[in-house]
């Protein structure tokens, strides 16, 4: 390695001074004309410049720690309440869906559409719940007895499913939907102010409700509901296997 020693130096001291000043210059970074050329003040640069260095470390350090302490520190603004959070300890919110809304039709309900909306999921499961008992009675081969009309045509006759329609004598499909209008406009409905939504007693039918503690009560109507969504997915089920075509467990060939 060739060492290039600039032409004021010409005396060994001047040497040792040149060498001096170059090895702080690389040893502490800082520029040539900061280095003064006595030992005390050597040390004297060294302090300051340690110092120096010291107090940054100090303020990164701090910084870091008060970075840290920011990302983990509670948000001191609160989250506004919204609609879905009202409705998370109602009736049907349970394991292992808890609250379920895919579709999104309680993000902006009030307490009557969802009153609206539970009223109208309780009748389709009663209404689904009927129509699979009905499904799977007649195909276990249990019928009504004697005929649908006056013609002759009996009850244990008529085909299951879908087919059903297209066999059931014209006057016998006015007389049912007469006969569910009836049910929808009169008697389905809660007149006098039931207890809960879907309480359709209207203070005539009972069946030894009022005598249940509100535990029991609760714990019937979660089981109706329930049973009803049950229901819902089944008939649907059934329907549409049906015209699939094949062979259902229980329920038998469609």
């Amino acid at each position: 390695m060739i060492l290039s020693i600039p032409m004021d130096v010409s005396t060994i001291t001047d040497y040792v001074i040149y060498m001096r000043k170059m090895y702080i210059k690389s040893t502490y970074e800082i520029k040539e004309e900061q280095i003064p050329i006595n030992f005390s003040g050597d040390m004297l640069l060294f302090s300051q410049h340690q110092s120096k260095t010291i107090y940054k470390m100090k303020l990164a350090i701090s910084a870091i720690l008060a970075g840290s302490a920011a990302a983990f520190a509670p948000s001191s603004v609160s989250k506004a309440p919204t609609a879905l959070n009202a409705f998370e300890s109602e009736l049907g919110v349970q394991e292992p869906l808890g609250f379920f809304d895919p579709l999104g039709l309680l993000a902006d309900a009030d307490q009557e559409k969802f009153d609206r909306l539970r009223y109208v999921e309780i009748k389709h499961g009663r209404i689904s719940m009927l129509a699979f008992l009905g499904q799977i009675t007649t195909r276990a081969g249990v019928y009504l007895p004697g005929d649908i009309d006056q013609s002759g045509t009996s009850f244990d006759s008529i085909p299951n499913g879908w087919a059903a329609i297209n066999a059931i004598p014209q006057a016998g499909l006015l007389q049912i939907v007469a006969f569910v209008g009836c049910l929808e406009l009169f008697v389905m409905k809660d007149i006098t102010g039931g207890e809960f939504v879907g309480d359709f007693r209207n203070e005539a039918l009972d069946f030894g409700w009022d005598n249940f503690d509100e535990e029991e009560k609760l714990f019937k109507r979660g089981v109706e509901l329930n049973n009803g969504r049950a229901a819902m997915m089944g008939i649907l089920g059934l329907m549409v296997h049906e015209q699939l075509g094949g062979s259902v467990p229980i329920v038998g060939e469609l």
